[in-house]
């Protein structure tokens, strides 16, 4: 549980310019990363931090003291904001309303007033997906992905929600992309047997991208256009690749859309209608001594003629073990509008998810299991122009990052790798500035 205001212990980092507040216990990372945990999203000023036992808290972004606590009914793992629309005089910073994302029993979206906490609405998208069949955190309902549009009752909410179960060699998804009002009424559904892992919504929103990691049933398009307003499919994309993997992340600009894929390692920049502009190689196979490696492209931004992808951890071809390292892997590679490299960069470990505000990204970067080298555990965020790198060290690993005019918030999760018997950090929230 987050600590009340009375108790909240917050201090100057001793490493840097970044506060920090406690957020409590939870079960230490090991080497390899676990799955995500936490959630962190700035709105104005507000910080809102959603943890593994369900706590939101919404933190005042100056002085980090409590303004609300709430409990989420599952595991609190994504956050997005609703603009204001206030004629109240209320200050709720830049969103009259939290949505919170969860895994658990109940794959529960919940819409918050940011100003004091109080839920508003709830739904529980296991009436969608099913109910897990296995006690395993792998087999509960998790609502992967959230973006919202528009403000007051005019406001729009988009989620994804998946279930996974497995018997033997037989592995099934069910999933659901829901269209939410700003009441909680759902305008539409759109339901496959394939796992989503990522949503993208175009900047006018009329096109909701839905990015597809796995397709093992019948649905067999990595990648899922749909009409805003009605949920019917605009167009589709895959890269075509044999097996079930497919895509790993999607983002708008203009009506050009980044894919990372997860089929061929490469990016891509589509235009309208799915017409690819052009493709990059990002991880794809590479002989190194004896092995053949490769790294899974996991996120993108496109933002004003730039896209980013950022890559994750390397994997052998035909062992599960590796010697060696793929060169690309925690790698983040920028290009313009043409598809010319611009500047890269090493995150140094693996990255959970981007934010991205104006010309600023951020990357929270937790550890790299096979150099497992406490110096990489960091904040790092560039300047998507220029490629310009600052962070923030951090003793744990950096889970989860968000940025908002010129205010940055990441969770720091404690880990122990397993050949060491150290604990390194804690949970805590970690608040600074772009321009320390």
């Amino acid at each position: 549980m987050a600590r009340s205001e009375s108790d909240a212990e917050i201090e100057s980092d001793r490493q840097g310019a970044f506060r920090r507040v406690e957020l409590g216990d939870i079960e230490r990372a090991r080497s390899r990363h676990m799955w995500t945990r936490s959630t962190v999203h700035v709105a104005g000023n507000l910080v809102l931090a959603g943890q593994w036992d369900g706590t939101v808290t919404a933190f005042d972004a100056d002085s980090l003291e409590p303004r609300w606590t709430t409990t989420h009914p599952d595991h609190a793992v994504g956050i997005a904001g609703l603009d204001a629309n206030r004629d109240d005089g209320t200050d709720a910073g830049s969103a009259e309303t939290v949505v919170v994302a969860g895994r658990g029993k109940m794959g529960t979206i919940a819409a918050y007033d940011a100003a004091t906490g109080e839920r508003r609405w709830r739904y529980d998208a296991v009436e969608d997906v099913g109910e897990a069949v296995k006690e395993t955190v792998f087999y509960l309902p998790y609502v992967v992905a959230l973006e919202t549009d528009g403000a007051g009752e005019d406001a729009q909410i988009y989620a994804a929600a998946r279930r996974y179960e497995r018997d033997g060699e037989d592995r099934r998804w069910y999933s659901t992309v829901l269209a939410f009002d700003a009441d909680g009424t759902v305008r539409w559904r759109y339901e496959t047997d394939a796992s989503p892992i990522a949503l993208g919504l175009d900047e006018g929103g009329g096109r909701l991208a839905v990015g597809y990691n796995r397709c093992t049933g019948d649905h067999d398009n990595g990648l899922v256009v749909l009409d805003a307003a009605s949920g019917e499919p605009a167009w589709t994309w895959d890269p075509g690749t044999p097996g079930d993997r497919r895509v790993g992340d999607v983002s708008f600009d203009g009506d050009r859309l980044a894919v990372s894929s997860h089929g061929d390692k490469r990016g891509y920049l589509l235009g309208p209608g799915g017409a690819e502009l052009w493709r990059v190689d990002l991880a794809v196979e590479r002989d190194v001594g004896d092995e053949t490696l490769y790294a899974y492209p996991t996120h993108a931004h496109a933002s004003d003629g730039r896209v980013a992808f950022v890559t994750g951890n390397t994997y052998a071809k035909e062992r599960r073990e590796t010697e060696n390292r793929h060169p690309n892997e925690h790698r983040i590679a920028t290009f313009d509008a043409e598809g010319a490299l611009v500047w890269d960069a090493d995150v140094r470990g693996f990255v959970h998810g981007l934010d991205a505000d104006g010309e600023t990204i951020v990357a929270p970067c937790a550890q790299n299991f096979r150099v497992r080298d406490p110096e990489t555990h960091a904040v790092r965020w560039f300047d998507l122009d220029s490629g310009e790198e600052r962070s923030e060290r951090v003793d744990g690993i950096a889970t989860a990052a968000a940025v908002d005019r010129g205010t940055i918030a990441a969770i720091e999760e404690p880990v122990e790798y397993h050949d060491e018997g150290e604990t390194r950090g804690e949970y805590a929230l970690r608040v600074g500035s772009v321009g320390r």
